[in-house]
């Protein structure tokens, strides 16, 4: 769960140190990478999320995790957040395994 939080305020976060870098000759344009975005990222050590779990019924993303989330399974349920669980992560996890997972691949 996160309180405050802005994905893209994440990434606009990440790009201003990126230019930082680039601006101070720390870095060349050509080696901003996947991974250099990532490491800039306000959690650099979390992997991608894999399982998206939006509760209330509401299908969007919110502003949450764009750039970790950007291949996860979303799964959009009708119940809401006080009312989630074992059963209902169980059935999420359920609808998550039966999911082809090509992460960007046709």
């Amino acid at each position: 769960m996160c309180v405050n939080y802005g994905g893209r305020s994440e990434l606009v976060d990440a790009v201003q140190e990126i230019a930082a870098e680039v601006s101070k000759r720390k870095l060349k344009p050509g080696q901003i990478t996947e991974k250099l975005i990532s490491k800039h990222l306000y959690n650099p050590k979390m992997s991608d999320v894999d399982l998206f779990l939006r509760s209330s019924g509401e299908q969007r993303t919110s502003n949450f995790l764009p750039w970790q989330s950007v291949y996860a399974e979303m799964v959009f349920m009708d119940v809401l957040w006080p009312d989630v669980d074992r059963n209902t992560l169980w059935k999420a996890i359920e609808i998550y395994a039966m999911r082809d997972r090509r992460f960007g691949k046709a």
